[in-house]
């Protein structure tokens, strides 16, 4: 939840402009982050049972993130872990990375394209 309450105060989010996609678990399923979803507009999507096929842009994600930062590197402690991954998702996999996924822009370059159509589309 708290990095939910972080990616929304970060980015803040149009009502109803987000899907939500996650496996099953039950951190994802529990009333208070549903209600979360709910507050924000967040439409809530779950991969079907057993079909890890359904969440592969999270598995691509954790396998990046493992490979590019985690993978060889000690941490001090979790404080240090969080800052340091933290600090990898936000410069290097959101401002520098390019994903072929999104026609190989940064995910940021993605968000501020579609953003900006977004508002287009709305004055129109």
């Amino acid at each position: 939840m708290d990095a939910l309450e972080m990616a929304i105060a970060t980015r803040n989010p149009a009502p109803c402009s987000l899907i939500h996609h996650s496996d099953r678990g039950a951190q994802y399923a529990c009333n208070a982050y549903s209600a979360l979803l709910n507050l924000h507009g967040i439409q809530a999507s779950m991969s079907r049972v057993g079909n890890p096929y359904d969440n592969a842009k999270a598995e691509s994600f954790m396998k990046t993130l493992k490979q590019e930062e985690v993978q060889g590197l000690t941490y001090k402690d979790a404080v240090d872990a969080h800052k340091r991954i933290g600090a990898f998702i936000e410069t290097i996999y959101n401002q520098q990375r390019l994903h072929s996924a999104l026609n190989y822009l940064t995910p940021e370059e993605y968000e501020q394209k579609h953003s900006r159509r977004r508002h287009m589309e709305m004055a129109a």
